[in-house]
């Protein structure tokens, strides 16, 4: 592992920001970002993301290759929910371990944001389908989740429609902005993609900067919320990430991925939703718990990813790939 690569993720502007955001509420300022700014803060990372990975995935053309990381991108996020259930079904009940599960099948776009830019600084090159993988992988944990809880609520006489989650799942809004995003950004070509470039390029780490100060307020806030469940969620919110994002890695080294490419898959297979799936299951699984699996995934795995998840899967991917 090298460690100063861990010390030059952790010194970057936009990290820093996010424990600028977590001091402040240690030390009980008054700072805030008042809505609807961090609203729109998301909203432009989806739509900047997307049009960038249009953009290139426009130049690379749809190849084998892009079939199959579109595939094994598909497989993890159905495969994930499967046994994190499983693991989870050993402490909690099924609403709750449903929802816990697909929060950690599906992804988080802001780590995966975080991930690039990381690369961007070491100059390593990442191609545009990735992003189009990251669209996929949000929705099927929500649909694999919320089948095994109504697979075990079906002896209780559970009769809760499927039709509002479907619609939540495949047209939540940061599903719908990311994936119209990187349409446009393959269907405007390169002339296309000058004209808006400013906008999705040039401010691009000052938004990102901004959107991690107001994530790290809420992280402080939430972590406080998992005193009462003891180490076991603390744990599996520690540990699934990483066995994730090594059956990533894996599955990167097989489908002989760029490091680039490898180090984005990685964590896209080891983070965690605090936005899409948390909203739907709100919907989909109401007796389901938000004060447990809203801080698992933002307050511990958000963190853990940002400083220590991405500098060290670059460091192993540097190592294995040379």
């Amino acid at each position: 592992m090298d460690l100063s690569t861990i010390l030059q993720n952790f010194l970057n502007p936009q990290i820093l920001f996010f424990f600028l955001g977590v001091f402040a509420v240690l030390f009980r300022s008054d700072l805030d970002i008042p809505q609807p700014i961090p609203k729109f803060l998301s909203l432009y990372l989806l739509l900047s993301i997307g049009y960038e990975g249009g953009a290139h995935l426009q130049q690379s053309g749809m190849t084998g290759e892009v079939v199959l990381v579109l595939g094994a991108a598909l497989v993890m996020a159905a495969v994930t929910p499967l046994y994190a259930y499983a693991i989870l079904r050993r402490r909690l009940d099924p609403p709750n371990a449903g929802a816990i599960a697909a929060t950690y099948g599906s992804i988080s776009a802001v780590t995966f944001i975080t991930a690039a830019a990381f690369l961007q600084r070491l100059e390593i090159p990442s191609s545009g389908h990735m992003v189009a993988a990251m669209a996929l992988m949000e929705s099927p944990a929500m649909i694999v989740g919320v089948f095994l809880v109504r697979r075990a609520q079906r002896g209780s006489g559970s009769s809760q429609s499927w039709g509002p989650f479907l619609r939540d799942a495949l047209l939540n809004g940061s599903v719908f902005l990311l994936m119209g995003s990187v349409l446009i950004g393959a269907l405007a070509g390169e002339s296309g993609y000058a004209s808006v470039k400013p906008f999705t390029k040039e401010i691009f780490k000052g938004m990102l900067a901004f959107f991690l100060l107001d994530m790290g307020i809420l992280a402080a806030k939430r972590l406080s919320d998992l005193r009462s469940h003891g180490t076991f969620l603390v744990g599996f919110a520690l540990i699934i990430p990483v066995v994730n994002g090594a059956l990533g890695m894996a599955l990167a080294a097989l489908l002989g991925l760029g490091q680039g490419d490898a180090l984005l898959f990685t964590i896209l297979c080891g983070s965690a939703s605090y936005i899409a799936v948390p909203a739907a299951m709100r919907l989909a699984v109401p007796e389901a718990n938000p004060s447990l699996y809203v801080p698992m995934s933002l307050a511990i795995t958000f963190p853990f990813n940002i400083i220590v998840g991405i500098p060290v899967y670059a460091s192993i991917i540097q190592a294995l790939w040379t």
